[in-house]
C-alpha cells in the first residue's frame, strides 16, 4: 500500500514548495508518495513574527484542505508555523521540519548548531520551546536570502558550508540546515563539512513514515484531542469543519 505524505508550504511562494517537494521525494522511501501544497493565502516569505502569525492561518487552511487521503503531514517551514495547532486539528500525524531536524541532530552528538538566513532569535525561542535550548550550541547566519539560495545555489551553498565549518569548530557535533529555502542543499556540501548536516525537510519525511508505521492513535483527551466543535472562524471552508469537529 501507498503511503502518502502532504509536504505543505507555509507561505505562499510556490517555488519554495517545489523545493521543499523535491527534497521530500529524494528522502522519502520507495512507496511513498509525496503530495505538495501551498497555501491560497498569507505571506510570500515569512521572515518576522507578524509575518509568522498571518501564516498560521494559511498553513491551517491548507492542511484542511489537502489532507485527506494522506497518512501524515509535514510543514515545509523551519519556524514550524502553527504546528501545535495542526497537531490538534489533523486526524493523521503532524511533523515540523526544524523540530524533527533537532530530534535528529541530538541523536547525532552532543550539542547542535543551526545554520540559515535571518531572524536567529526566532529560531532559538522555537529550538528553546522543544526543550532543547542547552543542546543547540549556535546559530549562524549566511549573507544572503532565500531567493538568493533559488538564483545563485552555488554560491549561497558555498556561504552555508563555511557557516556550517564555523559551527563545528565552536563545538557543533552535527549541524541544522534552517530554512525552506535549504531543503535538499545538504547533498551538495555535504563533503565540505566536517560533521553530519540534517535537512529538515528530509528528516522530517522519514521520522513521519516511522510513525504511520507505528500506527500510534491520536490523543483523545488533553489539549491534543480533535477540537468539541465549539470554536468557528467563520468560513466555509475545510478548516471550518475541521474546527466543529
Amino acid at each position: 500500500m501507498t503511503l502518502r505524505i502532504l509536504v505543505a508550504n507555509a507561505n505562499t511562494t510556490v517555488a519554495v514548495t517545489e523545493n521543499c517537494a523535491a527534497a521530500a521525494r529524494a528522502a522519502a522511501s520507495p512507496g511513498t508518495e509525496i503530495v505538495a501544497a501551498t497555501p491560497r493565502f498569507g505571506p510570500a516569505i515569512i521572515s518576522s513574527r507578524a509575518e509568522n502569525a498571518i501564516a498560521a492561518h494559511g498553513i491551517l487552511d491548507c492542511l484542511a484542505q489537502h489532507h485527506a487521503g494522506c497518512d501524515a503531514a509535514v510543514l515545509a517551514v523551519s519556524y514550524d508555523t502553527a504546528l501545535a495547532a495542526a497537531r490538534q486539528l489533523l486526524p493523521i500525524p503532524v511533523l515540523g521540519m526544524t523540530e524533527a531536524a533537532c530530534l535528529t541532530a541530538c541523536m547525532l552528538g552532543g550539542r547542535f548548531g543551526l545554520v540559515t538566513f535571518s531572524s536567529a532569535e526566532l529560531y532559538r525561542e522555537l529550538i528553546a520551546s522543544y526543550g532543547l535550548a542547552s543542546r543547540l550550541s549556535g546559530i549562524g547566519l549566511v549573507a544572503a536570502s532565500p531567493s538568493d539560495a533559488a538564483s545563485d545555489p552555488a554560491g549561497v551553498a558555498a556561504k552555508v558550508a563555511e557557516t556550517a565549518r564555523a559551527l563545528a569548530r565552536d563545538g557543533a557535533d552535527a549541524v541544522i540546515l534552517g530554512g525552506a529555502a535549504l531543503a535538499g542543499m545538504g547533498g551538495r556540501i555535504r563533503a565540505d563539512v566536517p560533521v553530519p548536516l540534517v535537512d529538515g525537510i528530509a528528516a522530517a519525511v522519514r521520522l513521519a513514515e516511522t510513525l504511520v508505521a507505528l500506527g500510534l492513535k491520536k490523543p483523545a483527551v488533553g489539549s491534543f484531542a480533535a477540537p468539541t466543535g465549539r470554536a468557528s472562524v467563520g468560513l466555509a471552508s475545510p478548516l471550518e469543519t475541521l474546527l466543529r469537529g
